[in-house]
């Protein structure tokens, strides 16, 4: 007998079935094809499939209910998803969003959590950021992203000046081979030697 999300995906099912062991944590058996639709809806049913079939048995049901809170969030809050749900204090309006899935129902984008024109920056007095980060505590050798050694960029030398360093191999001394051929000869650079 076929498993609910392989009901409704109109999907041959087996005992061993990715969606059957991905579906367990959700009670009700319209609950779990209701689920599958929109998880499908969402990642489309190729990926959906691709995705619990990356992890091991035990964790599928773990990841469908993740890609399931993210599909939601992402519906309601496209620009920030569930993760951004949760930063901003409104993950409540994700598993809403989720149960209301769940019963068959339809969601939809909900602008006002995310103001796309909006200039309006918070403050730290706003209350509402849980940000820990501080700005003005930054030196400018923490802005440093490695790209460039210390030397040139100007340093009096940092914790990364200790670390061992390839020798520079000058590129005219780089040693080429060539191929035998009737034709014409071809050079080709030796990289692995």
């Amino acid at each position: 007998m076929s498993c609910n999300g392989c009901r409704v995906l109109r999907k041959g099912c087996n005992d061993n079935c990715i969606l059957r062991h991905s579906l367990h944590g959700i009670c009700t058996p319209q609950a779990q094809a209701n689920a599958t639709v929109f998880v499908a809806k969402f990642f489309g049913r190729a990926g959906l499939m691709s995705f619990l079939s990356s992890v091991p048995q035990s964790q599928r049901p773990a990841l469908f209910q993740s890609l399931l809170f993210e599909a939601c969030g992402r519906t309601v809050n496209p620009v920030n998803g569930a993760v951004g749900l949760l930063w901003t204090g409104n993950w409540h309006v994700c598993q809403s969003a989720v149960e209301t899935v769940l019963r068959g129902g339809s969601i939809r984008a909900m602008p006002e959590l995310f103001s796309v024109g909006s200039t309006s920056v918070m403050t730290e007095n706003d209350g509402e950021s849980n940000c820990n980060f501080d700005v003005s505590k930054l030196r400018p050798e923490d802005l440093n992203l490695g790209l460039i050694s210390s030397s040139e960029s100007g340093g009096d030398g940092d914790r990364r000046s200790t670390e061992k360093r390839r020798a520079v191999t000058p590129s005219d001394v780089s040693e080429t081979t060539t191929l035998e051929s009737t034709c014409s000869e071809r050079k080709l650079l030796r990289l692995f030697l």
